[in-house]
C-alpha cells in the first residue's frame, strides 16, 4: 500500500524501542486496557463528543479551565514509561533535526520533546487510518495491525508523560520550562472533548478560541496579537497570509530559560574570534571558566564532546568537530546510541572552556519539518491524504498550521556565581570558536528537550 513509507518509519521504530532495551512493547506501555483491532472501514467507534468553542475575544486572556483530577494525573504512575517514551521521542527528534539541519545552513533549532508533544496531540482528532500513521511516526505501533484493522493507543497517557518529563514533581522551581498551546478553530466548529483535553495535557496553559476567518487580515492581527498577550510577549507574529477557508491553526511554544552562571562567571566574558568558516571570522562575546568538566575527544566522531550543567534537572552536551572537520558530518551521523555513548565516556578534568553567549528562537511548521523528512508522511499525517474525523463536528476538517515555537533563552542574572575552583595539575585549553551542534537533555529521564547548531553567535 504504501511500503517505501513503512520501512521508513518502521526503521526509525525498531531502532528506538531496541535501544530501551525494555521488555513491554511500547504501544502496550501506553495503550488502553482490553485494547483490541478495530476495523478501518468503521471511521468511529463511539459518537464523537464535541464541546463548543468561546469566540476570540483580545480582551479575555484566561487560560481554558482544568479540571484539577485530570491535571493531578499527570503526575502520577507515569514513570516506568518515561525512560521508553524519552528514548522514542529522542530517535524521532534526531531524525527530524537531521532532516531540519540539512535544510539550514545557519543557526537551528529544534525541540523534540515539543515536536512530540505536537504530533501526539494532533493524533487525538486522526480517523483510524491516519492516526496508524502516527503511531508508526512516534514509534508507538503495535506491531500487530492487520490490513483492515488497527490497534489504537491512548493519546493521554503519551502526553502525561510528556508532561511528566517537562515538569518534574520533586526537582526545585518549575520556572525553567514553560509550555504554551493555542488552537484556533473556524467560528462555526465545535471540537472534540479528547482533542481538547490533549491541549491540556501536553501544556501548562492551553486557549482554543473560535475564529472568523472569512476576513483572514483581519483574523490574522486577532489570533497574533492574541498570542503576544497571552505569551507575555514571548510568541509574536506567528501566522502571515491567512486563508479564509481554514479550519484549524495550532501553535505549540516551548521555553527554555536557564542561566549562564551556573557554568560560568560571565563577567569573564572577551570579545574573540569566531571562525565561521576557514576564511570568515566575526568577533563575538565569549565566556571563559576553569574549572573540572566531564569531556571526551572522540577520534572515530572526530569532536571534542564537553558535558555542561544548567541546573539541577538539565544538561548541555555541546559538541565541537576537530579542526577541518566539517559540523555536517558530525551531524549526518548523530544517533541515540551515538550520543548515550557520549556520555557514557565523558571522563572528568580540568579544562579553560570558552564559550559564546547565545540564545535562540526558532518558529517551524510541522508540514514543512515532515515534507523535509519525506513528503508522502507530510501528505499522510497532516497534508492531503490526512483524515481528521475525530477533531471536529465539521467533515472534512483539516489542520492548516501546525507550527512550533521553541526558544533557548540564556541569561546571566539571578543566580550566584560558582566557587572558585582550585587549578591543580594541568589545564586544556578548549574553545568553541567555531560551528558546533548541542543538545539540551533531562537529567532524569535523558529526554532530548533541544538540539541546535550555532553556525554564527552574532545572529
Amino acid at each position: 500500500m504504501w511500503s517505501p513509507l513503512l520501512a521508513l518509519l518502521l526503521c526509525g521504530y525498531f531502532s528506538g524501542s531496541q535501544a530501551n532495551r525494555v521488555y513491554v512493547h511500547p504501544f502496550h506501555l501506553f495503550a488502553a486496557e482490553n485494547v483490541s483491532c478495530e476495523t478501518l472501514q468503521t471511521q468511529t467507534s463511539k459518537p464523537l463528543e464535541t464541546l463548543p468553542v468561546a469566540p476570540l475575544d483580545v480582551e479575555v486572556l484566561t487560560p481554558d479551565s482544568r479540571d484539577p483530577s485530570k491535571v493531578d494525573a499527570q503526575r502520577q504512575n507515569i514513570t516506568e514509561r518515561t525512560a521508553v517514551l524519552a528514548e522514542l521521542l529522542n530517535s524521532l527528534g534526531l531524525r527530524m533535526y537531521q532532516a531540519m539541519s540539512k535544510q539550514h545552513s545557519t543557526n537551528t533549532l529544534l525541540s523534540p520533546v515539543n515536536t512530540f508533544g505536537s504530533l501526539a496531540t494532533l493524533y487525538l482528532g486522526a480517523s483510524k487510518k491516519t492516526a496508524s500513521v502516527f503511531q508508526l511516526l512516534l514509534g508507538l505501533s503495535s506491531g500487530a495491525d492487520q490490513e483492515d484493522c488497527v490497534f489504537l493507543l491512548d493519546g493521554h497517557k503519551v502526553l502525561k508523560t510528556l508532561q511528566g518529563i517537562n515538569s518534574p514533581v520533586d526537582d526545585g522551581p518549575k520556572d525553567e520550562i514553560t509550555t504554551q498551546v493555542w488552537t484556533f478553530t473556524r467560528q462555526d466548529a465545535q471540537l472534540s472533548e479528547d482533542f481538547i483535553q490533549g491541549t491540556q495535557d501536553v501544556s501548562d496553559t492551553s486557549f482554543i478560541r473560535g475564529v472568523d476567518f472569512s476576513k483572514p487580515q483581519e483574523a490574522e492581527q486577532l489570533v497574533n496579537s492574541f498570542m503576544e498577550k497571552t505569551s507575555d510577549g514571548r510568541v509574536k507574529n506567528v501566522f502571515r497570509d491567512l486563508n479564509s477557508g481554514s479550519d484549524l491553526l495550532f501553535v505549540s511554544s516551548f521555553n527554555f530559560q536557564g542561566n549562564w552562571r551556573t557554568a560560568f562567571q560571565p563577567e569573564k566574558t572577551s570579545m574573540q574570534e569566531f571562525h565561521l568558516d576557514n576564511t570568515t571570522t566575526v568577533m563575538a562575546p565569549l565566556m571563559t571558566h576553569t574549572g573540572q568538566y566531564h569531556y571526551l575527544n572522540d577520534k572515530e566522531q572526530r569532536c571534542t564532546v564537553v558535558k555542561l550543567s544548567l541546573s539541577k534537572r538539565s544538561y548541555m552536551l555541546l559538541v565541537l568537530p576537530h579542526e577541518g572537520v566539517n559540523l555536517n558530518d558530525i551531524e549526518s551521523k548523530l544517533l541515540t546510541n551515538v550520543m548515550s555513548d557520549w556520555h557514557q565516556s565523558l571522563q572528568e578534568g580540568l579544562l579553560e572552556l570558552s564559550l559564546p553567549k547565545f540564545s535562540m528562537i526558532s518558529v517551524s511548521d510541522l508540514h514543512d519539518l515532515l515534507t523535509n523528512m519525506d513528503p508522502e508522511i507530510e501528505a499522510k499525517l497532516l497534508g492531503s491524504e490526512a483524515e481528521f474525523s475525530q477533531l471536529s463536528n465539521i467533515k472534512p476538517f483539516t489542520i492548516d498550521k501546525a507550527v512550533n515555537k521553541v526558544s533557548f533563552e540564556m541569561s546571566d542574572d539571578g543566580a550566584e556565581l560558582q566557587d572558585k575552583i582550585q587549578e591543580a595539575g594541568v589545564i586544556l585549553k578548549l574553545s568553541i570558536n567555531r560551528p558546533f551542534f548541542f543538545s539540551v537533555i533531562e537529567e532524569g529521564s535523558n529526554a532530548i528537550l533541544m538540539l541546535g547548531k550555532i553556525t554564527n553567535p552574532t545572529l
